[in-house]
């Protein structure tokens, strides 16, 4: 184990961050960080030099599918069922009064 996180270790973080931190939360981030060290430090001793690093626990796969081109709707047929169409669009009621 490492030596602890000392409140002036903790100001001195907090001012190379440029963080402004009162005095009750330095006294806080001493424990809540000492917390964070500590556990970082059991995980170290766990890791064995025959565990490869990860950065996920499981497997991860992709779920998209391939892209690939297949039949779509020809303009024509997306039209059919609309009540209006100009110029190959659909035609849609104004609703702003500006050109």
């Amino acid at each position: 184990m490492s030596e602890p996180l000392s409140r002036e270790d903790v100001a001195h973080l907090a001012r190379l961050a440029r963080i402004e931190a009162t005095d009750v939360e330095l006294d806080r981030l001493v424990g809540e960080l000492g917390v964070i060290l500590d556990s970082v430090a059991r995980v170290g001793e766990v890791a064995a030099d025959d565990v490869p690093p990860m950065s996920h626990p499981l497997p991860l796969t992709n779920v998209t599918r391939p892209d690939e081109p297949v039949p779509s709707l020809t303009p024509q047929d997306a039209l059919s069922g609309a009540p209006d169409s100009e110029l190959g669009r659909f035609r849609v009621p104004r609703i702003l009064e500006e050109d």
